[in-house]
């Protein structure tokens, strides 16, 4: 005999909390495009972290209501032989954002300072040549117009371990698996320096980091999302709601780091 089918999973109340905070979160967000458009404005949000951080996740909460004619996701693949003879800048000029476009940055030119530093696909002085010239391509960036944000999303080994074994195991998550992925453990404390060096050189007034404690994914998006409104101008805005949680989304500092704020 067949077995009955399990009964639906009733939401609990963090849920239905969540739910109803993303839902109002995400109103604002139109509100903000609204007024983005125009004004036409130009805005760049660059999500960095580790593998699994969430970044997907995040990035489908915020465009989830926003109009698809304005908003852009660009995740760039590996460099073809032709990306690889050109400066290295170059393969991402083309996707920043013109007048009246939110656009985000899954990854970003910041794989220069992490995963290709670490697995060995760029050479010393490639790798030294980006962390001297970053700052002032942001910079550029930054006085031609573009708002420019730049967000990590930070998580411990464990919870890595966990989304990591999760995504073998998921039929629906199977496309997020890569073979970076399997040495993302192995090279764990290889990404951590490469993490520090990367906020110590790159962190500038003109273009700060911004760090989303994200072992927990909803309370991360609900605060990444509350941060990034904090720091939009738009009308009617709805002050009180956005109150981001200074332990979970906080900018860089040399203590963050060294007080153990961020994974190590």
């Amino acid at each position: 005999m067949a077995k009955a089918p399990h009964p639906p999973t009733l939401q609990t109340g963090e849920d239905r909390d969540y739910r109803k905070t993303l839902r109002l979160l995400q109103i604002e967000l139109v509100k903000f495009q609204k007024h983005l458009i125009a004004q036409g404005d130009r805005i760049l949000i660059l999500l960095e972290g580790r593998d699994s951080a969430g970044k997907d996740g995040a990035i489908k909460r915020i465009i989830e209501h926003l109009s698809p004619r304005d908003t852009r996701v660009v995740a760039l693949n590996k460099p073809s032989t032709r990306d690889q003879s050109e400066w290295y800048f170059q393969r991402y000029v083309p996707h920043l954002p013109a007048a009246e476009e939110f656009v985000l940055f899954n990854r970003s030119w910041y794989n220069r300072a992490g995963v290709e530093w670490v697995m060995g696909f760029c050479t010393e002085a490639q790798y030294e040549e980006f962390m001297e010239t970053v700052t002032v391509f942001e910079q550029m960036l930054v006085r031609s117009g573009i708002q420019l944000f730049k967000y990590y999303l930070d998580i411990d080994k464990a919870e890595q371990k966990r989304r990591l074994k999760n995504r073998l195991t998921d039929p629906l998550k199977q496309w997020k698996m890569s073979p970076i992925d399997a040495a993302a453990q192995k090279h764990w404390k290889d990404y951590s320096v490469a993490r520090n060096a990367m906020f110590a050189r790159t962190h500038t007034p003109v273009a700060p980091w911004t760090i989303v404690r994200a072992n927990d994914k909803k309370r991360a998006r609900i605060n990444l999302i509350m941060d990034l409104l904090s720091r939009l101008d738009y009308e009617d805005k709805d002050h009180s709601l956005l109150c981001p949680d200074p332990e979970v989304v906080f900018n860089y500092t040399h203590d963050a780091v060294a007080q153990g704020r961020v994974a190590a």
